[in-house]
């Protein structure tokens, strides 16, 4: 019996609103309940921007994607061509090396077939041939130093050139400075003659003057 009674002092103590609110509630479940709470704090307006945005990177990578896949198809095609190209010119250089070699095993048989039917042609025609390559060297050598004398000698005429614009400005200016100089004391000699006709006519007067009186 008491519990009966303190049930109904409760109840009668709890207000409408809250007894209507927790009616409210009583088909949802604990964990959608408080789903519920959350999502009515979230803000549906930066939800949507989120949304959005999201969207536009899908886009973009997208475009991205279907760019990089192009490139791939059009590297992987112009690979292919390539590495038939490089075939073919590896091909052709080992077939000129299989021929250069055939041809100096020729030579080399030709060469020992001569020395051994004609031994002192050969030695002499061997000679020669040295001779004739030390003078190439020698040619090749001497054109070497022509070139760098050459060289130098362009250096030492520039530098000898600069030298001498220099020595030249250096002459102008002291040519200058003179010819300044010549001019001031041409300018002074001038000023003191004036100075000394202006005196002379000055005391010509005053001795006519004192002749006058003596009269």
């Amino acid at each position: 019996m008491s519990q009966v009674g303190v049930t109904g002092k409760m109840a009668a103590s709890s207000p409408d609103s809250d007894l209507g609110s927790i009616d409210c509630f009583q088909n949802y479940t604990a964990p959608e309940v408080f789903v519920q709470g959350l999502a009515g704090q979230i803000n549906q307006q930066d939800v949507e921007a989120i949304i959005r945005a999201q969207k536009q990177m899908l886009q973009r990578f997208e475009k991205t994607n279907e760019m990089l896949s192009n490139c791939n198809s059009l590297s992987a095609t112009r690979f292919a061509l390539a590495q038939k190209e490089f075939k073919k010119h590896t091909a052709l250089l080992v077939d000129m090396k299989k021929d250069l070699d055939n041809v100096f095993k020729r030579i080399r048989t030709i060469k020992t077939k001569l020395s051994n039917q004609y031994p002192a042609a050969f030695t002499a025609a061997q000679e020669e041939v040295f001779k004739e390559e030390e003078e190439t060297e020698l040619a090749n050598k001497n054109q070497e130093l022509n070139s760098s004398e050459s060289n130098n000698k362009r250096t030492s005429m520039s530098g000898e050139s600069a030298q001498s614009g220099h020595s030249s400005k250096s002459e102008r200016v002291e040519e200058m400075e003179q010819s300044s100089d010549g001019s001031r004391a041409d300018n002074e000699r001038r000023i003191k003659k004036t100075a000394s006709s202006s005196s002379d006519s000055s005391s010509s007067p005053k001795l006519s003057s004192s002749s006058s009186f003596d009269n």
